[in-house]
């Protein structure tokens, strides 16, 4: 099973955190105006928000609070590949998902340039300086001050302004995740905001929606923040049922279609899941078919099976959503029609 080690490489004293700023005026809740201060839950949430989202190359540094900037070169399992463009992360991603039950290996090599959630470079020249960043990362996302990547806002936002009389004194366009990260990071004591509603959000699951106020925002925030934890989740759970295919061999115990059960087809083969992703399909000593296989997860975990040279092996060949496993048995429901089930026993 592939898990993502502890990378080799880098760090910097990054400002990862965020401090709520002090301020004279107290939290307003935001509703005529929808106004808000330095310290308010609103400023922490958009600042959160705004930040730079470091996961675009998580299966490289191994970190979401930073991303490498490139050009840069790693090892990856023994193999030296040059970055030149985020493109190049799909070598990454290729040498890694070769096998699924090896123990992956990245070693980047120094010194490289590492942009922070602050948005700013950083030169980063050893392993130690790495692992400052990543245990940095760490203690942001144990805190609650790290990036929220799983609400995206759609540009351009207007802000508008108020002092402390609450008089408004001006209105501001933000075009960017940086332009409204830097604001929120040095609103004075002095100073006070509302957001100009509707607000048009993208969430993890890539669903749309607007949002009306400072209430509505942290909710959806909330949502999405639960969305990703099963998200998560369903990756691990993908990688524990690979684990399971691979260390065993399988039979077809149920395959239920227009409400008739075919199991009885395939009593004499067994199905051997290899941790290169491949299936070799047995009629005692005999290869019946071969296939191949590929997990996926988004909120639910998927098992994609695709089989060749036998045609009732083929007759498995979808993609099937696995509504529960445990180290004996696999049951699937195809993701196209809920009626048609497979349910693979090892034995």
């Amino acid at each position: 099973m592939k898990t993502l080690k502890t990378i080799t490489g880098i760090a910097l004293v990054a400002l990862l955190g965020f401090t709520s700023c002090q301020s004279e005026v107290n939290e307003v809740d935001g509703q005529n105006p929808n106004t808000n201060a330095a310290n308010s839950t609103a400023t922490t949430n958009f600042k959160r928000t705004a930040m730079f989202d470091g996961s675009a190359d998580d299966m490289l540094d191994g970190t979401s609070c930073s991303s490498i900037v490139l050009p840069a070169v790693a090892t990856v399992n023994g193999i030296r590949v040059s970055l030149f463009t985020q493109a190049d992360y799909q070598q990454v991603i290729s040498i890694l998902g070769q096998f699924n039950n090896d123990q992956d290996t990245v070693v980047l090599q120094f010194p490289l340039k590492v942009k922070t959630s602050n948005y700013t470079e950083v030169a980063v020249n050893s392993q130690s300086e790495y692992n400052a960043i990543v245990n940095g990362c760490t203690s942001a996302q144990s805190s609650g001050q790290s990036a929220i990547s799983s609400v995206k806002i759609t540009f351009p936002m207007t802000i508008l302004t108020y002092n402390t009389s609450f008089q408004q004194t001006g209105s501001l366009v933000f075009t960017s995740n940086q332009q409204l990260y830097t604001y929120m990071s040095n609103i004075s004591s002095t100073e006070l905001f509302s957001v100009k509603y509707p607000l048009a959000l993208t969430l993890i699951d890539g669903s749309k929606t607007n949002v009306s106020s400072d209430a509505e925002f942290k909710a959806a925030i909330e949502a999405s923040l639960k969305t990703k934890a099963t998200m998560e989740a369903a990756v691990q759970s993908s990688k524990q049922m690979e684990t399971i295919l691979v260390n065993g061999m399988f039979k077809v115990q149920s395959f239920v279609n227009s409400g008739v059960d075919s199991a009885t087809t395939y009593k004499d083969f067994t199905i051997d899941f290899a941790n290169d992703m491949s299936i070799k399909v047995f009629n005692g000593l005999t290869t019946a078919a071969n296939g191949t296989y590929a997990t996926s997860s988004q909120t639910d975990v998927f098992l994609k099976l695709t089989f060749s040279g036998n045609a009732s092996m083929s007759l498995l060949n979808n993609t099937w959503k696995v509504t529960s496993f445990n180290s004996t048995s696999i049951n699937l429901q195809s993701s196209t029609n809920a009626a048609v089930t497979l349910v693979l026993r090892q034995i």
